[in-house]
């Protein structure tokens, strides 16, 4: 139950589409979705393999939640060896696909080899076709799924596709869904083009059965009700998104600005969601025009946005003038403070762009940043750049180059290598502000301690998402940490590890984790699916998880010497804010984590670890 207990394999070398039963066995000690996907992946491919090889195997995937009534029970993600990083690659996203993909009746859907001419596999229920893309390939996401749509007469496909981005090899192309979701980091979707795959579109209809239906809506409906009484997922997040946190991390000391050179931005509030929702004077209306929420979810964090019709970015591209995603906090930092730049509507152009063309704004834009420091240093010039003039905080250039960077022309392809290629191309190295490779997103962990070691030991290189120690240093949930300390953070980090994986494994959104805890999840889990299913059940699977993605980086060729971070934040200290004289201390923390872990001194999970797991 709860599980559609079906794999779909899809060869794209030879063409066929096969079904296969869920390794069960798997299933209850992966769960679903990114720990089962990934047991998956280790279990079929050498982690040596290039990432953008016919080798490399894509996997879309669910959790068994997904697809239930359980608020924000729509998420999917994509697993594969990563183009960006060469790590593990787990992308996830909301909006509509996930839930389709489930009532279609598929846990997952593993793509291996790669086609001989553009295809993209469309399914309704049982019928599965690959279906030549040939006049879809080179169009953006936005044309694809619009054309896709039309060609079968059903607008209420789901559509998750590529961009030229991912077509040419962007090394951070995403997976984009509704148009405006992402699978968005790592660079899945520049895997999804190497296999020469332009779209998965699917029409579902068969519905999701529960193990104990009463029960199971009992839970979901406590559940909610968490959600709802909770000051950040019934009030912050639907009130102003993602983006209510601009200017609390600005005034906390630990907004990355201008390359990570400063921690805070004198434009944070011109990007704000409070700038967000003002009306402004020229045309009478705000760049924000409504919210917006994925399937099933409750909390509805999602934005949606108009760029101000004169200006400089769309006067006279009205295609651009109408409502489409809007800044989240990540985008509005990695296009903003990340380049000094505090134009509102330039950074929502460029956020449609990301969206259109299906790029990582979050890389995009600090990998940007990257370049503008090396010009203002004059490793890059106007050589390179075609004549645009890279200074930090010039909204035209940003306008200009993230289009480049989605077609894959002139200065974008650069841009498209990523700030850890980039930075080596131009001879400085240490201004890619990256962990294995990955950008970092929107905190500073010279402000935010824990943060810093989150980065560091991070499977899919830096990220935000596989501990959110936020929630504890600066907003006190479950309980409030000091920012600024070492002490503790290990234990804090790995907590939100283990944690984060299960959610992560059941289908449902992180978001939650501001009110719920493993004891909302588990009551969900054991009513929908068969067997028993704990907080210590769940606990041990977010464990077994993390320690599987580690043993594929180890096989993969990380060490414990990518563990690390860019000299910039472990010696040159914070010089504003509450964060004043700070540098990283993640030498303090890291030697406690790796013993919270059971791993040895070198970062390899110690026999006993492996046993105890039974990995």
């Amino acid at each position: 139950m709860a599980w559609a207990k079906n794999v779909l394999r899809v060869n794209l070398t030879k063409g066929t589409c096969t079904n296969e039963p869920l390794n069960m066995d798997w299933a209850d000690k992966y769960l679903g979705q990114r720990g089962l996907a990934t047991k998956y992946l280790t279990e079929e491919i050498d982690p040596k393999v290039d990432p953008l090889s016919p080798d490399n195997k894509m996997i879309m995937t669910t959790g068994p939640l997904t697809g239930t009534c359980a608020s924000t029970a729509g998420r999917y993600s994509v697993v594969t060896k990563g183009a960006l990083t060469g790590a593990i690659a787990c992308s996830n996203s909301g909006g509509f696909f996930g839930n389709e993909m489930k009532n279609a009746g598929y846990d997952m859907i593993i793509f291996e080899g790669r086609a001989e001419k553009p295809v993209y596999l469309y399914i309704e229920n049982d019928d599965v076709q690959l279906i030549d893309a040939a006049g879809f390939w080179g169009t953006t996401v936005w044309d694809t799924e619009e054309g896709i749509k039309a060609k079968h007469g059903d607008p209420m496909i789901r559509v998750a596709s590529i961009g030229i981005a991912g077509e040419k090899g962007c090394k951070y192309a995403c997976v984009v869904n509704d148009m405006d979701r992402a699978a968005g980091r790592s660079g899945v979707g520049t895997v999804m083009g190497s296999k020469n795959l332009k779209a998965v579109a699917i029409r579902g209809t068969k519905g999701v059965q529960v193990k104990d239906a009463p029960r199971f809506l009992g839970a979901v409906s406590d559940a909610k009700q968490a959600l709802a009484d909770n000051a950040v997922t019934g009030q912050g997040l639907p009130a102003f998104g993602t983006q209510v946190l601009m200017n609390v991390i600005n005034e906390t000391g630990a907004l990355p600005t201008r390359n990570f050179k400063d921690v805070q931005f004198e434009g944070a509030n011109d990007i704000s969601a409070e700038a967000m929702v003002e009306v402004r004077s020229s045309d009478g209306k705000a760049n924000l025009v409504n919210t917006a929420a994925c399937f099933g979810c409750t909390i509805a964090c999602g934005r949606v946005s108009q760029i101000e019709r004169t200006h400089f970015s769309v006067k006279d591209r009205p295609e651009y003038h109408k409502a489409s995603g809007g800044l989240e906090y990540e985008s509005a930092w990695s296009l903003g403070a990340a380049a000094g730049i505090n134009d509102l509507d330039a950074l929502t152009f460029a956020n449609f762009l990301c969206n259109e063309h299906g790029i990582d704004p979050i890389t995009f834009g600090a990998t940007l940043g990257a370049a503008m420091e090396m010009f203002e240093d004059g490793a890059i010039t106007t050589k390179e750049t075609g004549g645009i003039d890279l200074k930090f905080g010039n909204a035209e250039a940003l306008c200009e180059l993230v289009e480049l960077t989605g077609k894959q022309e002139g200065f974008g392809v650069d841009l498209g290598l990523g700030s850890k290629l980039l930075c080596e191309k131009y001879g400085r190295p240490e201004l890619s502000m990256s962990v294995k490779g990955q950008e970092f997103p929107a905190y500073d962990a010279r402000g935010i301690q824990g943060m810093g070691l989150t980065y560091a030991t991070s499977n899919r290189g830096a990220c935000h998402l596989r501990s959110y120690t936020v929630a504890s240093e600066v907003l006190g949930i479950p309980e409030k940490t000091d920012p600024h300390v070492s002490e503790g953070k290990a234990g804090l980090v790995k907590a939100f590890q283990d944690a984060t994986a299960a959610f992560d494994s059941a289908g449902v959104c992180i978001f939650t984790t501001f009110a719920w805890s493993l004891e909302d999840l588990a009551p969900q889990i054991d009513a929908g699916c068969e067997g028993d299913w704990s907080v210590e059940k769940l606990l041990e699977i977010g464990e077994r998880v993390w320690n599987l993605e580690r043993q594929f980086n180890n096989a993969a060729g990380f060490t414990a010497a990518d563990d690390n971070l860019p000299q910039r934040l472990m010696k040159e200290a914070a010089k504003t804010g509450p964060a004043t004289g700070l540098a990283s201390k993640l030498d303090e923390m890291l030697p406690e984590y790796y013993d919270l872990r059971g791993w040895t001194p070198d970062g390899v999970p110690s026999n006993e670890t492996v046993q105890r797991l039974n990995l």
